[in-house]
């Protein structure tokens, strides 16, 4: 990374673990055996996109509480060729019956947090398996040959899988029955470290893996496609999702989504959007995630000297969650699934040399407590803004957060991956957690409910309207250096994703910390912000950090107005990242020690 580089001769800094170096291939990912999975297709000659797909489908598996077959995806990559950066846009559309009207004819006045109504086309799995047939190399079948092991001999069960079971088991018991059988074999939940399996999933595997013999490796490929969009899978969805179901709004529905919705979604990928920080080039997606938010906090940044950002000082937390409300205001009052030209133009202002110092300038020495979008020559959409304290798990942020009703602030996955050749990939999927609608039991995945992020208001950037992507939280990040890609990371965490990965940046680009120590460094937040997730609560002035915090820094910024919450020491953050120096050719890894969970590979 650039940046101010350590003296040889400096106390070395704790680290939970060291940061992996090597020249063959680096994985890192929120699961060890996604990890694991990934490393191993790298060491039988795969390269970076056949593995983050075969990692990928082992997430399924091993964090379903955390995203499924069911959700959405979105990556940023770049080919040893020497693409440009390229974003993967996995994110499906709202289905053909997915209107305001219908939703409002329903009784309700937002979209449910959980249950088959608030269901996005499934865009993860097509994704994949395009990515795999357009810059992969390996036969699908061998790809899924690491899911289909996990899920037929089990994944032991994370102490977060255990804690959200037992948070929906009533739900499951009285209404979803289908999902109490797959997730409560013995008829309760599973204990942590018990073994779990889900033949469905797959048996759902093995019949996309068995598609095309005969044909050529593409061709295999786009024959499970098909079976996806167009034949078992879809078919099954559909007429599962259409029986009515109980809902978090507290009532029974049922879904639109159709078979002919399967169609509809088309795998594409899109360039990158892009901005420099500290002489870096930082690549993201475009306005329907929140990936500008990081752009937009990095510019602004760009106008302060290192003393006036440093995560470490009071001054430098201030100064880096306002920035982080400025641009999050903007997110919420801009960023949508905009029309070509309106979002071109949005993007052009609000990235604006002109804009980030503008911004800039609106940071004082106290706390904002006001919603404030700038002023960009469109007008801004305000939402609602009801105010409410998000509920902070005892053990640790990061994981959703599951009422009883099924109602989930949402999480996420992620993996990144770099070979020897210098294909990289930084790739969040998300979406179909198993508490997010009940299963489909002869698939062994639930749908998504990524359309709760849409406003059921016509004059929201966001709104609900059929074929419209809803605006996604997922935001993995590229790096490159002259042109060249450098590392690739990304973290779950819904609203916060951006927010850790800002962190991440400033300590490695502006104060040159080792990629394990900057993810190991006390990490913070803003919830300053309306959720993304329902109920869309936000407050006033929010700053969740952790408790390794010095003590005197918490006290400054409550004194600078700050609304400070005290989480737990290892709290915040999932990061994991892969570097590539293309100088010499060195790669290195690291990954989140929070939660004991997330690891990183490599030689």
């Amino acid at each position: 990374m650039a940046g101010q580089q350590p003296s040889p001769t400096d106390t070395p800094p704790h680290k939970s673990r060291p940061t992996l170096h090597g020249s063959f291939g680096m994985c890192a990912s929120t699961h060890w055996l996604a990890s694991a999975t990934a490393q191993s297709v790298l060491e039988r000659g795969g390269n970076a996109f056949d593995a983050a797909t075969a990692g990928a489908f082992v997430l399924h598996v091993a964090e379903p509480h955390l995203n499924g077959p069911g959700g959405d995806l979105v990556a940023v990559l770049a080919t040893a060729a020497g693409s440009p950066p390229l974003v993967l846009a996995g994110q499906g559309h709202a289905p053909r019956g997915a209107t305001i009207e219908h939703f409002r004819a329903e009784g309700l006045d937002h979209v449910p947090g959980a249950g088959a109504l608030a269901a996005a086309v499934p865009g993860a799995v097509d994704s994949w398996l395009w990515l795999l047939a357009q810059f992969g190399t390996w036969e699908i079948a061998d790809v899924l040959a690491y899911a289909i092991h996990y899920a037929e001999r089990g994944v032991p069960v994370v102490p977060q899988l255990a804690r959200v079971l037992a948070t929906v088991e009533e739900l499951f018991r009285t209404h979803w029955p289908t999902s109490y059988a797959l997730w409560m074999p013995e008829g309760r939940v599973p204990r942590t470290h018990a073994t779990l399996t889900n033949p469905a999933y797959a048996r759902t595997l093995r019949r996309l893996g068995a598609a095309g013999a005969g044909e050529s490796r593409t061709g295999r490929i786009e024959t499970a496609r098909r079976a996806w969009r167009t034949g078992f899978v879809a078919d099954a969805v559909a007429g599962f999702a259409a029986v009515p179901h109980r809902h978090s709004s507290g009532g029974d529905h049922a879904g639109v989504i159709t078979a002919a919705d399967f169609t509809d979604f088309v795998p594409s990928l899109e360039p990158a959007v892009t901005a420099r920080f500290r002489g870096t080039t930082v690549a993201k997606a475009g306005l329907w995630s929140q990936g500008p938010v990081l752009l937009q906090a990095l510019t602004l940044l760009d106008h302060f000297d290192d003393e006036r950002i440093d995560p470490s000082s009071a001054e430098g937390i201030h100064t880096i969650t306002e920035a982080l409300k400025l641009a999050m205001a903007d997110r919420e009052a801009f960023y949508g699934h905009l029309d070509p030209a309106d979002a071109e133009a949005v993007l052009r202002r609000l990235l604006s040399p002109r804009y980030g110092k503008e911004r800039a300038g609106q940071i004082g020495a106290a706390a904002s407590t006001a919603f404030r979008p700038g002023d960009i020559g469109f007008r801004p959409y305000i939402p609602p803004l009801v105010t409410g304290r998000p509920a902070l798990r005892a053990d640790g942020v990061g994981e959703p957060t599951v009422q009883q009703t099924g109602d989930t602030r949402g999480d996420t996955c992620h993996i990144d991956v770099v070979d020897r050749w210098g294909n990289i990939i930084s790739a969040t999927p998300s979406g179909g957690w198993l508490q997010s609608s009940p299963t489909v039991p002869e698939l062994g995945f639930a749908l998504g409910t990524r359309l709760q992020m849409t406003w059921l208001d016509p004059a929201a950037p966001s709104r609900l309207a059929p074929g419209r992507r809803p605006r996604t939280t997922l935001t993995p990040t590229l790096l490159l250096r002259d042109g060249v890609p450098v590392a690739a990371l990304g973290t779950p965490g819904g609203d916060q994703q951006d927010q850790w990965q800002l962190l991440y940046l400033v300590r490695t680009l502006a104060f040159g910390m080792d990629p394990q120590e900057a993810i190991d460094a006390p990490a913070f937040h803003t919830t300053a912000v309306p959720s993304s997730f329902w109920p869309r609560t936000w407050t006033p002035g929010g700053l969740v950090i952790e408790e390794r915090a010095d003590h005197a820094v918490v006290d400054e910024l409550r004194a600078r107005g700050h609304d400070v919450t005290v989480s737990g020491p290892w709290s915040q953050g999932r990061l994991s990242v892969v570097t590539r120096d293309p100088d010499s050719g060195v790669l290195r890894a690291a990954a989140n020690p929070r939660g004991a969970q997330g690891y990183a590979a490599g030689r």
